[in-house]
């Protein structure tokens, strides 16, 4: 593993201002073990915007939730590797033969191997929207299956719920990697996510590392809301 503790913070920069983004990370990176570029960040500025966030010298988590038959997604993670992400990620439900596919292309590469996790559920559903999607089991079984999978695979672990994390442990090994979103610090808004813990109670459930954005990038004072979140992990 590149880190060299477990239990670590990355921070969601979920944004579509570099200049922004640049200067958040500045303030919080001595007190941060990363930041995670998710979607939004990522079309928004581009391969030049990643390199300069990159230039920062934090490791970064690419979050681009690969989906997409075998082929393309070896080919997009050849694609991405230039660029030296610390932790790269695709759907697990795009099943064995994509996450193959996907470890075959990190290890086929001579100059650098970042860690590959499987997104299992995401934590904007529960079970009643699985149901809808015709899938009859509840969002903790059904993450577990796909961890299972990820992990026979040849994953380097997960991005799961808090609730999921203690049982992806126990099936998984406590090697496999949990990364956890929907982390929310006592008295924040819950935004979009169903299935959240507090830092603390997520580290205790079994999580790696914990990724949280807006009550960071949102807060009035990032280092005063990073510092709590430092406290309340008690790591």
């Amino acid at each position: 593993m590149i880190f060299n503790k477990k239990k670590l913070l990355f921070c969601a920069l979920d944004t579509k201002n570099l200049s922004s983004a640049v200067s958040l990370t500045n303030i919080i990176k001595d007190h941060i073990d990363g930041i995670k570029i998710g979607l939004e960040a990522y079309y928004s500025i581009g391969i030049e915007g990643y390199r300069e966030l990159a230039d920062i010298g934090i490791p970064i988590f690419l979050d681009l939730k690969l989906h997409d038959i075998p082929n393309t997604v070896h080919s997009a993670i050849k694609a991405l590797l230039p660029l030296k992400p610390a932790i790269l990620n695709i759907h697990a439900s795009g099943g064995e033969k994509m996450m193959r596919s996907a470890v075959e292309a990190i290890s086929d590469s001579f100059d650098h191997k970042p860690l590959l996790i499987g997104v299992t559920v995401l934590t904007s559903l529960d079970s009643k929207d699985l149901i809808k999607l015709g899938i009859n089991s509840d969002s903790n079984e059904h993450a577990v299956r796909l961890a299972e999978l990820a992990k026979n695979s040849g994953l380097d672990g997960v991005v799961c719920s808090p609730f999921e994390a203690a049982n992806i442990k126990e099936i998984c090994g406590n090697n496999f990697i949990t990364i956890v979103p929907g982390i929310r610090p006592e008295g924040s808004a819950i935004n979009d996510q169903k299935r959240f813990m507090t830092p603390y109670q997520a580290i205790n459930n079994g999580a790696d590392i914990i990724i949280i954005g807006r009550p960071i990038t949102s807060s009035k004072d990032p280092l005063k809301a990073v510092m709590a979140i430092r406290e309340d992990m008690n790591v």
